[in-house]
């Protein structure tokens, strides 16, 4: 059976107004002075599903580092399948041996020489690693996450971000996975409950305004009706109470 994590991936949505578009009510600039980027295993492991975003994530590490973001970068390799036994047994023994070829970073990532990478055996990169040290020897408190797999590693790590108490910024143009479905269920969940979408053109704000000296708008937009919409599903027939709800008789609201 084809390995589903060595596609290509197909997250384009040229032309097209992106599903998740409907969930991303809030919205928010990372702050430069408490920041850091997070690159997720760019790995030649996983090169065909990472060369269609290769050209964002270039662009949004080099704004990072406009804004005097520090840039982390992760490494998912095995010193063995028994280190991980439950992940190997659901790749069919299919995982990244550390030491080979596969578990290298791509070459011309503009990887610096002082720039930390944590190997991870797991899909966060929190789990058994020194990455939350390391951020608070940084005095991180705010994450950006881009990388692969969209919906994997890069899911997994911003969830643990956000109930660690990290503020989540998530990449929509610079992280990847096999196939858009995916990768637009992951942004729809993210950007209802844990993070705030951000992208190449955002990101340039933010390096603009660092440059000029302007303080970053850092205020929270929240559009009720919008996050009404998003939170009431009549498909799914799940039902969340927001401020601003109307019924049309005494009936209806003890039904609801």
């Amino acid at each position: 059976m084809e390995n589903p994590k060595s596609k290509a991936a197909s997250t384009s949505t040229a032309g097209t107004c992106p599903s998740y578009k409907k969930y991303e009510i809030r919205h928010r600039l990372p702050n430069p002075k408490i920041a850091a980027l997070l690159v997720i295993d760019m790995q030649n492991y996983f090169s065909s599903m990472a060369n269609p975003i290769f050209p964002n994530l270039l662009t949004t590490i080099r704004l990072c580092r406009a804004a005097s973001i520090p840039v982390i970068f992760t490494r998912h390799a095995h010193t063995s399948a028994s280190d991980n036994p439950i992940l190997s047994e659901w790749w069919n023994g299919d995982i990244i041996l550390d030491g080979t070829p596969a578990a290298d970073l791509i070459s011309n990532l503009d990887r610096l020489d002082t720039d930390e990478v944590i190997r991870k055996n797991t899909y966060s990169a929190f789990r058994n690693t020194r990455l939350e040290d390391c951020l608070k020897e940084k005095g991180v408190e705010e994450v950006i996450v881009t990388g692969v797999m969209t919906n994997i590693c890069c899911e997994t790590t911003a969830r643990e971000a956000f109930v660690r108490g990290y503020r989540v910024f998530f990449s929509t143009d610079a992280t990847a996975t096999v196939n858009l479905e995916l990768h637009e269920a992951t942004l729809k969940t993210l950007a209802y409950g844990f993070a705030y979408l951000v992208d190449c053109q955002r990101l340039r704000e933010l390096s603009a305004m660092e440059k000029t000296g302007k303080p970053c708008n850092n205020s929270e937009v929240v559009d009720l009706e919008d996050d009404r919409e998003a939170r009431i599903d009549p498909q799914l027939g799940i039902v969340e109470p927001v401020i601003g709800m109307m019924f049309s008789s005494i009936e209806e609201t003890y039904q609801f």
